[in-house]
């Protein structure tokens, strides 16, 4: 049996996370098969009834895919809650290279990921210095509060 991953988010914004998302992961926002000109044009043409489709829904992608194919699609479902605790799952974003690399150059590649993520959304809510362990990596939350590491 074949099988593809599809990891899916929970949120309250999709044009605001798929914005935010593509730009950390490097992907792009999905477009909508067929020649079809949004989602929404795309899944009426399908047959999915008009009702279930709540306004502006399709409009934008909802969906982030990587441009070479290897890496999961990223789905963001629209639901009516907000995020309430600290989420079970999360992305670690591995920019510094692993231990081979010496730390200060690691610290360096997670510090300019970390500003660049800060520009477009994100904010810092700790930062893990131990240099004695040979360990540097932050933990940020995205624009809706969904948590990340970067590493």
């Amino acid at each position: 049996m074949e099988m593809t991953l599809q990891v899916t988010i929970d949120c309250a914004d999709a044009p605001t996370l798929v914005a935010f998302w593509s730009e950390a992961l490097g992907y792009i926002p999905e477009p909508p098969p067929g020649g079809h000109g949004t989602w929404r044009e795309y899944w009426l043409a399908a047959g999915v009834p008009e009702e279930e489709l709540p306004d502006g829904v399709g409009e934008t992608a909802e969906s982030i895919v990587d441009p070479t194919g290897r890496g999961p699609r990223v789905w963001f479902q629209e639901v009516p809650e907000a995020k309430t605790a600290k989420n079970r799952m999360h992305f670690d974003l591995k920019v510094g290279g692993g231990r081979d690399v010496p730390l200060e150059v690691r610290t360096r590649r997670v510090a300019d990921t970390v500003e660049r993520l800060v520009a477009v959304g994100a904010r810092v809510l700790r930062v893990s210095d131990e240099p004695e362990a040979g360990q540097y990596g932050v933990t940020l939350a995205d624009p809706e509060g969904n948590e990340f590491c970067v590493v």
